[in-house]
């Protein structure tokens, strides 16, 4: 995790630039899962870097981006809750001082390994999401007629 003052397309592009070459240097591919914010693209590194740096960094992603309204997005805004709860639930005095704060919980949060009790099922889904799943007599009745 990283504080910046602002969320522009430069950070961003900064922030994968790192993930890419100090903290996996020699992963050939990255699985990158981001919300649909607009900076979260690939043009934020053509912004930020020269074209050739910006295609060299793309290619070594795989882009994948979360449902505006999946369900499981609440699980990171559940630990971001936690986030501010634990640490951020006080006046802190500058930026530095926040980063490390976000930093010191952040490993503390790592070290117990925190897991989530997923519990939303297939079954839950087409309850709750029916209109976005097909009626299964539906998929029954044309699998039937070819």
């Amino acid at each position: 995790m990283e504080v910046t003052e602002r969320r522009t397309n430069k950070d961003f592009a900064r922030l994968i630039k790192d993930l890419l070459d100090v903290r996996y240097p020699t992963a050939e591919k990255v699985v990158l899962v981001l919300d649909n914010l607009s900076t979260h693209t690939p043009a934020a590194l053509y912004e930020a870097f020269a074209p050739a740096e910006a295609r060299r960094l793309v290619e070594r992603l795989e882009w994948h981006y979360t449902p505006k309204h999946g369900s499981w997005m609440n699980v990171a805004e559940m630990e971001l809750s936690v986030l501010a709860r634990q640490c951020l639930d006080r006046r802190i005095a500058d930026l530095e001082a926040l980063r490390r704060e976000i930093a010191a919980w952040e490993r503390d949060r790592n070290a117990e390994a925190v897991r989530v009790d997923w519990q939303f099922t297939t079954a839950d889904a087409r309850v709750k999401l029916k209109r976005l799943y097909p009626l299964l007599e539906q998929i029954e009745s044309a699998v039937a007629e070819h």
